[in-house]
């Protein structure tokens, strides 16, 4: 499987915000995300990092 768990990068912490997630699509400053359940999330903000051998997305949220 290819999936990774999407996580929030606040306050020097990193907390989970959705697992299993298969398909990552950014469009300006917002990020869709969709995982294997069908659930769907939009995060207004940018990629951190991604780490693919650990199956890890981590998300940072932008000031305006």
């Amino acid at each position: 499987m290819c999936e990774a768990n999407a996580y929030i990068y606040e306050n020097g912490e990193e907390k989970l915000y959705l697992e299993s997630v298969d398909i990552l699509k950014p469009e300006g400053d917002i990020i869709y995300l969709r995982n294997l359940f069908g659930e769907q999330k939009e995060f207004k903000g940018k990629i951190r990092e991604i780490s693919l051998l650990s199956h890890k997305i981590v998300l940072e949220r932008t000031e305006d």
